[in-house]
Formats: C-alpha cells, sequence, structure tokens
C-alpha cells in the first residue's frame, strides 16, 4: 500500500473518491465537446484537459454553501464542484435558451450561475480578477464570513486587472484566493517569454502576501494549500496567491493549431502526467479505487453525459425576440 497522504491532511476516502469523480467527469464532458465541435454541432470549445486537478483539488477545499467562485473559461471542475450540472454546461455549449450562464447568448466557458454563487465571466481575460476583490471587499464591509476565489492563466498574471486587484486586496487585507492555472502556454507563447521571475507566485511578495508554487497535477496538494489559504481569509490576514503548475494537453481552443508552436513529443511527454491517470493510480495505490470500481464510475458517467448531450441538442433555442432581454433596463 502507498503512503496515504489525503487522510493526513484530513480528507477521507469517500473525499477523495468524489473528487477523482469529478475530474473525471469533467474530462468526459471536454472529450464530448471536442468530438461535437470536429461534428458540426457546437461552434467553440476551449479546454480543461490536464487542469482538472488544481480545479477540483481547489474548489473541494472552500465552502460551497458560502464562499463566491470567479472562474476563468477552463475551470469546468471549479464549476461542477460548486454544482453545475453536466446537463447545464451541454446546454451552454450548444446555446440554447436553458443555458443557465447566458441564455445561449455566449460562447461556452463563460461559466455564471447565481443560486451556485458561480459569478459570471467575460471574453476579456482577467477582469474576473478586480470583481473578485471587489465582491470580497463587500463581504468584509457586512462582516460576512466568505471567501472569493478567483483562477486566472499565467498569461492573464501580466495583465493590469490583475495587478490591480491583487494591490488593493494587499493593501486592505481582503479574504481572496488568487489562483494562478499556469499551463505553460499564453495561446501561442510559452511562458518563459511572459515572465522575467522564475514563477508567477514570486509576484506575491510585491502586494504583502504569500505566494506558492504547487503542482497542479496533485489535487491533494492543491486541496491543502487552498485549505489553508481559505482559513487565513476567514481569520482576517488577507488574500494568498496560489500558482498551481500542469499543463494544457489540447491545443488553446478549437480554433488553435498547437502544432504552429509545440511539438507533437512535448504533447505526449506531458501525457505522462496526466492528472487522471496519475490520480487514478494513487487512489489504486491507497485502496481506495479498483479497476472494477473504476470501470463503473466512467459507465455511469458516460450515461450521464449521453443523456445530457441528448437533452441539450434537442432543447428549444432562445427565441429571436429575446437577444436584448436584460441588455437595457426594462420598465
Amino acid at each position: 500500500m502507498a503512503e496515504n497522504r489525503h487522510s493526513a491532511i484530513g480528507l477521507s476516502d469517500n473525499m477523495v473518491l468524489e473528487m477523482y469523480k469529478t475530474m473525471l467527469l469533467a474530462r468526459r464532458i471536454d472529450e464530448r465537446m471536442w468530438l461535437l465541435n470536429r461534428s458540426g454541432k457546437i461552434p467553440f470549445v476551449i479546454s480543461c484537459q490536464g487542469q482538472e486537478a488544481a480545479q477540483v483539488g481547489a474548489a473541494f477545499a472552500l465552502d460551497k454553501q458560502k464562499d463566491y467562485v470567479l472562474p476563468y473559461y477552463r475551470d469546468m471542475g471549479v464549476v461542477l464542484t460548486f454544482g453545475m450540472t453536466t446537463t447545464d454546461i451541454m446546454l451552454s455549449g450548444f446555446a440554447k435558451a436553458e443555458d443557465p450562464s447566458s441564455g445561449g447568448r455566449q460562447m461556452p466557458g463563460h461559466f455564471g450561475q447565481k443560486k451556485n454563487r458561480i459569478v459570471t465571466g467575460s471574453s476579456p481575460v482577467t477582469t474576473q480578477v478586480p470583481h473578485a476583490v471587489g465582491i470580497a471587499l463587500g463581504g468584509k464591509m457586512r462582516k460576512e464570513d466568505i471567501v472569493t476565489f478567483v483562477t486566472f492563466g499565467e498569461g492573464s498574471s501580466n495583465q493590469g486587472d490583475f495587478h490591480e486587484g491583487a494591490n488593493f486586496a494587499g493593501v486592505h487585507k481582503l479574504p481572496v484566493i488568487f489562483m494562478c492555472e499556469n499551463n505553460k502556454y499564453a495561446i501561442s507563447v510559452p511562458v518563459e517569454k511572459q515572465l522575467s521571475c522564475e514563477n508567477v507566485a514570486d509576484r506575491a511578495q510585491g502586494y504583502g502576501m504569500p505566494g506558492f508554487t504547487i503542482n497542479g497535477n496533485d489535487p491533494i496538494e492543491v486541496y491543502k494549500y487552498v485549505k489553508e489559504a481559505a482559513d487565513r481569509a476567514r481569520r482576517g490576514e488577507g488574500p494568498t496567491l496560489i500558482e498551481t503548475v500542469s499543463y494544457r494537453l489540447t491545443a488553446h481552443s478549437s480554433d488553435d493549431d498547437d502544432r504552429t508552436y509545440r511539438s507533437p513529443d512535448e504533447v505526449e511527454k506531458a501525457k505522462s502526467n496526466d492528472p487522471i491517470i496519475t490520480f487514478s493510480q494513487y487512489l489504486k495505490e491507497t485502496g481506495v479505487l479498483n479497476d472494477e470500481l473504476e470501470k463503473e464510475i466512467n459507465d455511469r458517467i458516460m450515461k450521464e453525459v449521453n443523456e445530457a448531450t441528448d437533452y441539450a441538442e434537442n432543447a428549444p433555442y432562445a427565441k429571436p425576440e429575446d437577444a436584448l432581454t436584460y441588455v437595457y433596463a426594462e420598465e
């Protein structure tokens, strides 16, 4: 039996199994989205593959009943953990009227769901960072016990919105967790052409907060650091910057050809550290998972994905006359 790392930080066998199920569900939805896109049924995919461990590990460390998440466009693992369903995500992919994020108005990946405190994102990258800081400020002024959790890519860490948000949160000791999902590429620009410092987390010091660079392929490690950051925020000790290092296993989006800026060998090498596979291996080595249970989980997930696909494909589109609903104030 391998060393049981999850129990040591308060994660039960059932919790790590739920984390694995959520990671696998995110992967299977994502794979289905690519098939639907390539068959001309949905317009766009922006993929979470390779980043599920960081997303799910982090989201499990938060309080799903009161904390707010401001996800970026790859964060399927976060929004599934916080209560979005497979059907919700498929409705968004097909741009149907029941899409909870935008009623079919927005591209996929622009997650938003008020009832689950998933705050709507926008197409310009990094705009979610000052929004998260503003929500945290409001919570602090109202003396509410909330933490806001915001994610972004390492390319976004070079945008002004990140620096302004981090500075403001640091000055006012706001309960924010900034999590940079460093997948090595800002579209086609490799990380070594983006940063003059070694790590994104090195920037935390300039804003008076702790910063950590951690293994984004290990959901247990991510859980540990995000849980500590959330506890710190609830004690009134201010924000934390966490950088989860992983690798984007797909092209940037369904409109991108990643062969123009990275080699197939590089991608294949990264797949040997695929978090779905490595976490499954860990769970088997600790006796939480076996081949039979793994097949049962995968079969159940595929049934769910198939049913959600069928439902969303056959659901009605929004009415043309609803195009401007909620855009302008109405009497």
